[in-house]
């Protein structure tokens, strides 16, 4: 069944539950459960048949008026995009230039305050793609709101907000996709099962890149752009100096309106800089990482250790000036991050070849499967001709990301890379981080999800919060 032939029916029990909540008086701020795998359902479109009509569109609100939404848009990166029912009917973006661009190209209105957005009964999808330290808030604000959501990697920027938004996402019943992509990959897909059916044999160990921890930024101050929210912008953590070096994701920047002085940019952006982001262990490292936790079948669980090599402590770096990642690519990856799983398989960043950045290599006792971004390989050759045989092991079958969520949004099982494994993989790479500020052998209970009796490492689960931003002690 399409998506269309049964919104409307959908749109009314969803604002009915709203209605509902509205009633008991659910607050603004105010344990959860996995589908099991057993319980998934898969959706199979059917063939396109004619246009949508008004009443059978889906609202969609977009949270993030920048390049990688302008990218799920029309389907870059190999998530796919949006169906044809799919219709924007909001925006919002703290810069309120960004965002009337946007509402000009969609025909949509436009908002600075994305809880405006969310107060809207025609959004019934939120995709958001904001900096990594905005993406607590619009998730557990969307759920509240009974809004589904599209919530771009990596889940959390601490393990603390990870665990919030899993409680929010189950307590309210809605459907959540992590928008790591190359879970819904068919090649990415066979690779993993020719792993879990032993075609490697036993696996021994497991080799990732070695992605690099974020720095320190104290440029100066430059001009607030006209119309942008920078008070906002900064979040949790303390207002900065405005530079457009430090609001830029990455440079060179991928976006169909640039400023002049983003055209100018060196870079690096705030993917690379503490308190804004993990760096690239959790912005990279995600996709990575999620094919570690999926082959290992650890999606609901994790590392018992984690350590670095050599034992020390990650300096402090920081840029004043604007120039490229390199200088600090260097100086945040210089220690190595081992993992030991309870099953007593290591994981350890130590590869070198940045295709391995889409993936890992798995080392077993018959032989060794490599996946990058877009493929796999194996070692011997021809190990995969073999087709896997009826009874084999399966794993959640998706080829398209995006229309993978909207089956979803309509069926109401988990898409392929729900809350939970998304808090799991990026739970991953926080304690690779956390490994390299200690500088430590750290033990980590993965149920409890705590460093038992280690109250330094225990202090880097969550940050500090100015006052309006802090997370809620009840969802």
């Amino acid at each position: 069944m399409t998506v269309s032939k049964k919104i409307s029916r959908r749109r009314w029990l969803g604002q009915s539950a709203g209605a509902a909540l509205a009633g008991i008086g659910i607050p603004l701020f105010t344990s959860c459960g996995r589908t099991p795998d057993s319980d998934r359902v898969e959706v199979q479109p059917e063939p396109p048949g004619p246009s949508p009509g008004p009443n059978d569109q889906i609202g969609v609100g977009i949270i993030g008026c920048g390049r990688r939404n302008a990218q799920l848009q029309v389907g870059r990166g190999g998530q796919g995009k949006p169906p044809a029912q799919a219709r924007i009917v909001a925006v919002a973006d703290f810069n309120k230039k960004r965002a009337d661009q946007w509402a000009e190209k969609y025909k949509c209105q436009a908002f600075q305050d994305y809880r405006a957005l969310l107060d809207r009964k025609d959004v019934e999808v939120v995709i958001y793609a904001t900096p990594e330290h905005w993406h607590y808030l619009p998730c557990i604000h969307a759920c509240q709101a009974g809004k589904d959501v599209y919530g771009e990697q990596p889940l959390s920027h601490t393990i603390r907000e990870g665990q919030v938004m899993v409680e929010a996402v189950r307590k309210y019943g809605r459907v959540f996709q992590t928008g790591e992509q190359q879970r819904s990959h068919p090649k990415t897909r066979k690779a993993v099962e020719l792993i879990l059916n032993g075609r490697i044999g036993k696996i021994q160990s497991v080799i990732g890149y070695n992605y690099p921890s974020p720095w320190e930024c104290g440029f100066s101050a430059q001009p607030i752009p006209e119309g942008l929210d920078w008070d906002r912008w900064c979040g949790p953590g303390e207002v900065v100096p405005y530079h457009t070096d430090l609001y830029l994701s990455r440079v060179k920047y991928e976006r169909e309106w640039l400023e002049p002085a983003e055209e100018k940019a060196i870079g690096p952006g705030w993917m690379s800089f503490r308190p804004y982001s993990g760096g690239e262990l959790l912005n990279w490292g995600c996709h990575g990482l999620s094919m570690v936790q999926w082959a290992l079948q650890m999606d609901g669980s994790g590392p018992a250790e984690v350590w670095v090599e050599p034992a020390e402590k990650l300096g402090t770096l920081t840029y004043n000036e604007p120039e490229t990642r390199d200088r600090g690519d260097a100086f945040a990856s210089r220690t190595i991050i081992h993992y030991r799983y309870p099953n007593d398989v290591t994981l350890t960043l130590s590869g070198t070849q940045s295709r391995l950045g889409g993936g890992a290599t798995f080392i077993g006792d018959k032989g060794r499967i490599s996946i990058f971004r877009d493929g796999y390989e194996c070692e011997p050759k021809g190990l995969d001709e073999e087709p896997l045989p009826a009874d084999a092991i399966r794993v959640y079958e998706s080829d398209n990301h995006m229309q993978n969520f909207f089956d979803c949004v309509e069926s109401r099982r988990d898409p392929i890379m729900d809350v939970e494994a998304g808090h799991r993989v990026a739970t991953l790479c926080h304690l690779g981080n956390v490994a390299r500020w200690t500088g430590r052998r750290l033990t980590w209970d993965p149920e409890k999800e705590t460093f038992p009796g280690d109250d330094e490492a225990n202090s880097y689960l969550d940050g500090p919060r100015r006052k309006g931003y802090e997370l809620p002690t009840q969802v």
